[in-house]
């Protein structure tokens, strides 16, 4: 659904941030980007995306595209109804303004991420994780083939980060071509096909995401030692990413004596 040859980007004469890339989103596929910060990877996702014109190569979509930035400002309050019904202007003619059905289709996208509740509120006043589920709903509205997500789940709340994977998962089952960067690699085993790691402006790597994302390759990306591990989860057993954080607290350490709130004074002594 999208194709990149030969694809290459630099911001300066002589500084590249990545080429000769090749790499595809298929249908029906989840594509991950991971890398460090700094590495390009949001400047590959947007070469993707088509909403930047990179330095040299291709890109070619043979559908269209859906993009979620990582984060997003609106120039106006508008109600995150209407925000998300923004996402139906695609599909209107020029001065044309939305029907019954672009309404109905927004409002179905708001009750597929969860959000039905926010409808009336301001997107201005939201948290950063609520605009992002705002955004992925929005995207859902214009009924794109091809969904491509900058950090989609990096402002989001563990339930809600497990809600978008699960949305993301149902959507490439169904058919639609997903891209998407993470700094999860958990995340990436867990969903995605095929995987691009981006370790240097000359050393971009892609493969299915299975063979790509081991231990040893993980631990050269973040350049610190990463192992893997299968761990049993509630729907089955998972491959999970556990990369080496020094020394932990001892857990054999005696834990703080904690004060009830509101004792009293001979209370307190009899603790003590």
């Amino acid at each position: 659904m999208i194709e990149a040859r030969g694809l290459g980007h630099r911001y300066t004469k002589d500084t590249w941030v990545f080429r000769d890339v090749d790499v595809t989103a298929h249908e029906g596929r989840v594509l991950a980007v991971l890398g460090p910060n700094g590495r390009g990877k949001s400047t590959l996702l947007r070469a993707l995306a088509g909403l930047l014109d990179p330095t040299e190569g291709t890109v070619t979509a043979s559908a269209p595209v859906a993009y979620v930035p990582q984060s997003h400002s609106a120039a106006f309050a508008y109600p995150v109804a209407d925000m998300v019904l923004m996402g139906r202007s695609r599909q209107l003619k020029a001065y044309a303004v939305p029907g019954r059905r672009d309404r109905e289709q927004a409002a179905r996208a708001m009750e597929q991420v969860g959000i039905v509740h926010m409808a009336d509120r301001s997107y201005a006043e939201l948290s950063g994780g609520e605009q992002q589920m705002v955004l992925i709903a929005r995207a859902l509205a214009a009924q794109c083939r091809v969904m491509v997500l900058d950090e989609p789940v990096s402002a989001l709340d563990l339930r809600n980060q497990a809600r978008v994977l699960t949305i993301l998962q149902d959507l490439a089952a169904g058919g639609m071509g997903i891209a998407l960067t993470t700094h999860h690699p958990d995340h990436a085993l867990h969903l995605a096909d095929d995987a691009v790691l981006v370790l240097g402006p000359d050393d971009v790597r892609t493969g299915p995401a299975a063979q790509l994302l081991d231990a040893r390759a993980l631990s050269e990306l973040y350049g610190l030692p990463v192992t893997t591990a299968r761990v049993d989860g509630p729907r089955g057993p998972r491959t999970v990413v556990v990369p080496d954080l020094g020394p932990g607290r001892d857990p054999s350490a005696a834990a703080p004596r904690i004060q009830q709130a509101g004792a009293s004074p001979a209370a307190k002594e009899t603790a003590a």
